[in-house]
């Protein structure tokens, strides 16, 4: 009798593998549907974002129209909710639109799977309330989406059409900071939100892709210490989770607001961004995500001889945030700047390393979504001086803010930029060096950060940060005359009559410091925008650190 019950335990359990083998998800199979399920607050709705402004970033166009080969079935919004009532076909609703059509896009070009999106979001909305799974309150979310996806997934069953939930997108968690309950439970109620979902779809295995609440927003300053509570939980989530992952953010762009023009959503191309994240996240997991190639196929400086080093480094304008590869094909004198020159070697960490070469490359466009900073004009420009033998080495992360750059840091301890900044400039030296080379460090190019120049409060703080900042570089690079060469934009509204002027101070630190060049950039070609430079200023500024330097060698 035993012997007849294990055995069909045996063959139960062989049965149970073969529909397992079975029913595993296979990437070279390009008919069964691929549904992804997109849900949050503001930031997922698409809030502040316009469709009529995609055709302003080269590598997103066509993102306006509709993708007739997605299916959609959405509930957006609060009060007056928006229902397709069934599914349709993906394009933005009225002008707006969410990470969602950029997401599609990549998928669909990449896998060549149909592709279904299924998305709930609702903004102003909390973890803890809205989309509480156990109780839920306000706009009961959980309850609608749940209801949302089942009779979505019921359609395609009635249809007979073959399908796969493979992930589901969450960015959420800017509500919850402001609430003394919901912020300390943000981990707690996060991981109760995903296991809830995985019993209620019965998806025991369901991947979620966690995102970023973003540092580059207003919220990244004067709400510091919230954004990073509700950072860290969901970092301690996902850490814990094998099927979830958390999507770094902070890197994408940010509307431009009115006033001082910092803002609080991702806005049109941040939205693009975002949604690019998510698809290259998903890509990576099933090992479809395309891998960078820049290979530097020589290495182009003469051997044994001497090489400088010249550091470029800062947030959104030297990172590139709006200036494209196809901006540069407008015009014959910047087009030569589009390709890659494999005589300047060219090493980066972009974005808090979201970004990052494969040791040296060639200069070039190496930015997310074809963006470039103004190392392809300076390097251009140093090219012609013949200045001998240098090589280009440039850290940024366009999320963070120049306290983040100091020595001591902020409480927001995955912002911190400085050691990995020294560590950066160190490793490359050591690189150089490898390769039989004496390296001089000619110098650090930083560009003031943005953000801080739009907000008062950081503003009156970024002389002494900046003091800490290079006083204590120049003592971990063992250089004490470490020449700084700092670039800054004006303020992006009238400063107050007891404002400090950002110009006089870094004037007055350039004259009792005969190391540190102030660079003044007032002449910049016009911006669309308040903070960002767009590409001729980016080119434009690139050339004035070039000139900088060259007047000012000794």
């Amino acid at each position: 009798m035993l012997t007849a019950l294990r055995l069909v335990q045996t063959l139960l359990a062989m049965m149970l593998l073969a529909v397992s083998a079975r029913s595993a998800p296979s990437q070279a199979d390009t008919k069964t549907l691929r549904v992804f399920i997109f849900a949050g607050q503001s930031n997922m709705v698409g809030s502040h974002s316009r469709a009529d402004d995609i055709k302003l970033f080269p590598p997103f166009a066509g993102l306006d129209q509709t993708q007739e080969n997605v299916m959609y079935s959405y509930s957006i919004g609060r009060e007056d909710m928006s229902f397709s009532n069934g599914w349709t076909t993906l394009k933005p609703l009225g002008n707006v639109f969410g990470p969602e059509v950029s997401f599609a896009r990549k998928v669909a070009q990449t896998t060549k799977a149909p592709i279904a999106i299924i998305k709930c979001a609702s903004g102003g909305t909390t973890l803890g309330e809205d989309w509480n799974p156990d109780t839920p309150g306000g706009f009961k979310l959980y309850p609608l989406t749940l209801q949302l996806i089942r009779s979505s997934l019921a359609e395609l069953d009635r249809k007979g059409i073959r399908y796969r939930v493979e992930g589901f997108m969450w960015h959420q968690g800017e509500n919850d900071m402001f609430s003394r309950d919901f912020k300390p439970a943000y981990a707690k109620n996060l991981k109760n939100f995903l296991a809830s979902w995985r019993r209620d779809l019965n998806l025991p295995k369901l991947n979620f892709y966690i995102g970023e609440l973003c540092t580059k927003t207003v919220w990244g300053m004067d709400n510091r210490e919230n954004m990073h509570a509700i950072r860290t939980a969901q970092k301690a989530v996902t850490a814990e989770d094998p099927n979830a992952e958390y999507i770094p953010t902070s890197q994408n762009a940010v509307e431009i607001g009115d006033g001082a023009g910092l803002h609080y959503h991702y806005g049109t191309l941040g939205q693009l961004q975002h949604g690019e994240g998510y698809a290259d996240a998903y890509l990576k997991s099933i090992g479809k995500l395309a891998k960078r190639s820049r290979p530097l196929k020589a290495w182009p400086l003469t051997k044994s001889s001497p090489v400088k080093l010249f550091v470029l480094a800062g947030h959104r304008n030297m990172e590139g945030e709006r200036a494209f590869r196809a901006d540069l094909l407008t015009s014959p004198p910047t087009a030569v700047l589009a390709k890659d020159n494999p005589k300047i070697p060219f090493k980066y960490s972009l974005g808090g390393g979201i970004t990052s070469s494969t040791g040296w490359e060639p200069l070039g466009v190496a930015g997310a979504s074809e963006t470039f900073g103004p190392e392809l004009s300076f390097g251009q420009q140093l090219q012609a001086a013949s200045v001998g033998n240098f090589a280009i080495a440039k850290f940024t992360h366009s999320g963070s803010q120049v306290n983040d750059w100091t020595p001591a840091g902020t409480s927001a301890t995955d912002q911190n930029q400085y050691k990995p900044f020294i560590n950066f400039i160190k490793q490359s030296i050591k690189e150089l060096q490898a390769k039989g080379h004496q390296v001089e460090l000619a110098g650090i190019f930083y560009h003031v950060g943005e953000n801080d120049m739009a907000y008062g409060p950081y503003r009156r703080q970024i002389n002494k940060w900046l003091k800490e900042l290079i006083s204590q570089s120049r003592m971990d690079v063992g250089q004490p005359n470490l020449k700084w060469f700092v670039s800054q934009q004006a303020p992006s509204e009238p400063l107050g009559p007891r404002e400090p002027r950002i110009e006089d101070e870094l004037a007055a630190m350039a004259a009792a410091d005969s190391y540190f060049i102030r660079i003044p950039t007032t002449d910049l070609p016009p911006q669309r925008e308040k903070i960002v430079i767009t590409a001729p200023g980016i080119v434009k500024l690139g050339e004035l650190l070039a000139r900088s330097y060259l007047s000012n060698r000794r």
